[in-house]
């Protein structure tokens, strides 16, 4: 079977292309996150408390959506071993409306993602 060679040229940006993948994927709010545990997403919110907590273990830095800490519904979790691919520090996003890629999981009681990428990090307009 013959394809024109656009399709074949599109269906390989979509394969290989992860900033068209986010934006081909459902924005999942922080308060519905839970309801993801264990799928790949994309959870988009302002970053409402944003804490490097360089003095516990593994020294994360975590963003917190969906409501202020401790109250919060997601969280964005940075290790410390990670940190230093980002060309800022991520406490920055704090008020700022952004999109986490990654499988989420589950933190006690709240949904999660590991960010170990910026790549996994979209400043987003939501509306």
């Amino acid at each position: 079977m013959k394809f024109p060679i656009s399709l074949l040229c599109v269906a390989a940006l979509v394969t290989f292309s992860p900033s068209l993948y986010a934006q081909s994927q459902e924005m999942i709010p922080p308060e519905m996150a839970s309801r993801f545990v264990g799928k790949d997403g994309m959870v988009c919110g302002k970053v409402e408390k944003a804490k490097f907590a360089e003095h516990s273990e593994g020294q994360p830095t975590f963003l917190y959506m969906g409501g202020m800490f401790p109250r919060h519904t997601f969280s964005a979790r940075i290790s410390g071993s990670d940190r230093g691919k980002f060309g800022f520090p991520p406490e920055t996003l704090e008020g700022k409306d952004v999109c986490v890629l990654g499988k989420i999981q589950r933190d006690s009681s709240r949904a999660e993602i590991e960010v170990a990428s910026p790549a996994s990090l979209k400043l987003a307009t939501i509306k």
